[in-house]
């Protein structure tokens, strides 16, 4: 199958000097379709996600559809394909904790995060060498029935003050802006993830105030 990908895409291009975004790029696209499969059905949000979070240039959209429907067809060497990502980077590089936000964004998309999809998830992060407790924290990232979702995005307590939340925000929004993911080797095809990651990390302080202000205002009841 991955023969017949990779002659799908990019064959009349050079073989320098893009091949390694090349090849990230397939292996994006293989896992976002089977992560989708996984759970039964590809939902069409599912698939609006992906869209969301990896750039596909214009020019090979259709060929990219291509790939995601003939990857979909089932989830099996998913596997293979997380192994293929992996050996592009060193285990735990940025670039795969900046994947697998994006694959729990896709997974989530239908509204539930099924256990398929968290084994499957497990396996691929224990692939790039993630730890558990890396791979646990996206997920309640990403979980809304887990703990306290914006905490986890902006990395403090619940109980955490809220200028000092309000200061944890802005050092993170400098920190992830998509010229730093530039900078640290995050592919351009995948630069939708540094800017999805700002728009969680915009929505987690904007909820985290609400909700402290809600319990403020409670409390002060």
């Amino acid at each position: 199958m991955a023969d017949r990908i990779t002659a799908f895409l990019w064959t009349n291009r050079p073989a320098t000097p893009p091949e390694r975004s090349v090849a990230f790029t397939i292996a994006v696209i293989a896992l976002g379709a089977k992560l989708a499969k996984v759970d039964g059905t590809v939902e069409r949000s599912e698939v609006a996600a992906f869209r969301r979070v990896f750039i596909i240039p214009r020019s090979e959209e259709k060929n990219a559809a291509r790939v995601f429907d003939l990857a979909r067809q089932d989830v099996a060497g998913f596997d293979a394909w997380a192994r293929k990502m992996a050996s592009m980077f060193q285990p735990g590089d940025p670039v795969l904790l900046d994947v697998m936000e994006g694959l729990f964004v896709i997974a989530v998309a239908d509204g539930a995060l099924h256990e398929a999809e968290i084994q499957f998830l497990d396996e691929v992060g224990r692939i790039f060498g993630l730890a558990p407790e890396q791979i646990a924290a996206i997920r309640r990232r990403h979980d809304s029935g887990a703990g306290c979702p914006p905490c986890e995005v902006l990395g403090v307590a619940p109980d955490t003050p809220l200028p000092e939340v309000k200061r944890r925000w802005r050092q993170l929004v400098r920190e992830n802006h998509p010229d730093q993911a530039i900078g640290r080797g995050l592919p351009p095809e995948a630069i939708r993830l540094a800017e999805a990651r700002t728009r969680r990390l915009n929505e987690a302080w904007e909820s985290y105030r609400d909700l402290y202000r809600r319990n403020l205002h409670l409390g002060a009841a």
